[in-house]
């Protein structure tokens, strides 16, 4: 099973797409709304033409969707939800940040913390909130020999290993 977040935008997807290509180093791939197979059950809205109808941004193992919504019905993103993204280096995250808060709202730098080598988070100039730290193993040492049945953490994969032989 997999959850993936679909984010919305108002007519500026495509200015999105751009500033996450860059933030993240990736490619997205899009279509518009005028590239979408004729259907007598779905015409296309008049002004709806040039906005993205769906975006698919592959970021590791996660995936993001986007689209615009059409310009009668303008949305917003939501106060209590961040789209969370884990990136491979202090590096990445850093560089991610500063590129994301451009425009935006700082709530926390780039920075070491407790629980993770890098975290940050902001908001991006499309009112969409980031947050954005390093994906790794936070677990103790007991998980450096391989099993460990309570891990909680989601990206060494001790639980999910086969338990060492008596």
């Amino acid at each position: 099973m997999k959850a993936s977040p679909y984010l919305i935008f108002n007519g500026n997807c495509v200015e999105a797409i751009k500033l996450y290509e860059k933030a993240f180093n990736t490619k997205i791939n899009y279509c518009k709304y005028k590239d979408t197979p004729p259907s007598e059950n779905y015409p296309i809205q008049p002004g709806t033409e040039e906005l993205v109808m769906h975006a698919t941004l592959f970021l590791g193992k996660s995936t993001i969707y986007l689209c615009d919504t059409t310009p009668d019905n303008k949305t917003t993103f939501g106060k209590g939800s961040f789209a969370c993204v884990e990136l491979d280096s202090v590096e990445n995250v850093k560089a991610a940040f500063e590129i994301l808060k451009e425009g935006g709202k700082v709530f926390c730098e780039a920075q070491e913390t407790f629980w993770n080598k890098c975290y940050a988070e902001l908001e991006d100039k499309f009112g969409l909130k980031w947050s954005i730290m390093i994906e790794e193993c936070t677990c103790s040492d007991e998980c450096a020999g391989g099993y460990n049945p309570k891990c909680t953490c989601t990206t060494c994969g001790c639980q999910d290993r086969e338990m060492p032989k008596p």
